[in-house]
C-alpha cells in the first residue's frame, strides 16, 4: 500500500455508492499474496518527517478507506492467500466475507512497528468478528493468525485450495450479484447500523427495512416465480 493506492481505493468505494451496474466486489490476491500492508519506503519512512497535522491526515485517510468499504451498498468478498498483514489485514477484515487458503497468514502487526493495535477500526471490528479475547491476543502480540485459526474463529467463512481461490470468490460474488441487490444493500445497511442500536431499536429498524423491501419488484418477482415453480430472476428494483 502507498499513499496513492490508499486514496485510489478510498475514492473507488466512495464512487461505488453511485454506480448501479456494479453488484458485488472481489478483493483478489496477487501472485500468491493478498497484501503486505504499508510500503516501508513509500509510507513508513515519509511518515517520520510529518508533523502531527500531517500524521492525522494520513491516519484519517486510511480510516476513510474502510469506512467507504462499509458504506458502499455492494457486498465485498476478500480472497486471501499468503501474506495478509497490516492494512491488508484491515481490508480483509472490513470486507463482508472472506475466503482463505491454507497458506493464508493474517497479522495485525501494528504493535510490532511500535504502534498501537487500534488502527483503522481494528479494536471495533475484530472483536465483533472473532471475539474479544482472541482479538486482544492478536492486537497486543501482532502475531500471525493461521488459516486454520482464522476459519475456526470465524474470520474466514471457509478455506479453499489456492488454485481455486479466485474462482470461488468470483462465484460467490456472482451469486450475490444475481440476488435482490436492493435487499442486499438493505442487509449491509442493517448489519452496520444495528451495532449502535438496542435490541428493540434493531427489531423496529428491521421491520421498517423489510416493509420497504416488500415494495420492490424483486419481492413480487420472487412470489410469481414461486407460484410458477421457477427460479426468480432479480433485477435489483
Amino acid at each position: 500500500m502507498t499513499f496513492e493506492s490508499y486514496a485510489e481505493l478510498r475514492d473507488l468505494f466512495r464512487d461505488l455508492v453511485y454506480i448501479e451496474d456494479v453488484k458485488a466486489v472481489v478483493f483478489a490476491s496477487n501472485g500468491g499474496n493478498f497484501c503486505s500492508g504499508g510500503d516501508v519506503k513509500d509510507i513508513i519512512g515519509p511518515l517520520l518527517d510529518r508533523d502531527m497535522k500531517g500524521l492525522l491526515e494520513f491516519t484519517r485517510m486510511t480510516g476513510d478507506l474502510v469506512k467507504a468499504m462499509r458504506a458502499c451498498p455492494q457486498p465485498i468478498v476478500a480472497a486471501v492467500d499468503g501474506v495478509c498483514v497490516g492494512a491488508g489485514a484491515m481490508i480483509a477484515l472490513f470486507s463482508d466475507l472472506r475466503l482463505g487458503t491454507l497458506e493464508a497468514k493474517t497479522a495485525f502487526l501494528f504493535t510490532r512497528v511500535g504502534l498501537a493495535g487500534c488502527d483503522m477500526g481494528a479494536c471495533a471490528m475484530l472483536p465483533r468478528v472473532i471475539g474479544q479475547g482472541r482479538a486482544a491476543e492478536l492486537l497486543y502480540s501482532g502475531r500471525s493468525m493461521s488459516a486454520e485459526e482464522g476459519e475456526r474463529w470465524g474470520f474466514f467463512n471457509r478455506l479453499v485450495e489456492a488454485d481455486a481461490l479466485e474462482d470461488e470468490a468470483v462465484a460467490l460474488a456472482q451469486r450475490f450479484a444475481a440476488g435482490p441487490n436492493f435487499g442486499n444493500m438493505m442487509t449491509k445497511t442493517m448489519l452496520n447500523q444495528e451495532w449502535s442500536m438496542t435490541l428493540d431499536q434493531a427489531i423496529e429498524a428491521e421491520a421498517q427495512a423489510q416493509a420497504i423491501c416488500m415494495q420492490t419488484r424483486d419481492f413480487k418477482r420472487a412470489h410469481d416465480a414461486f407460484i410458477e415453480k421457477q427460479k426468480p430472476v432479480f433485477e435489483g428494483d
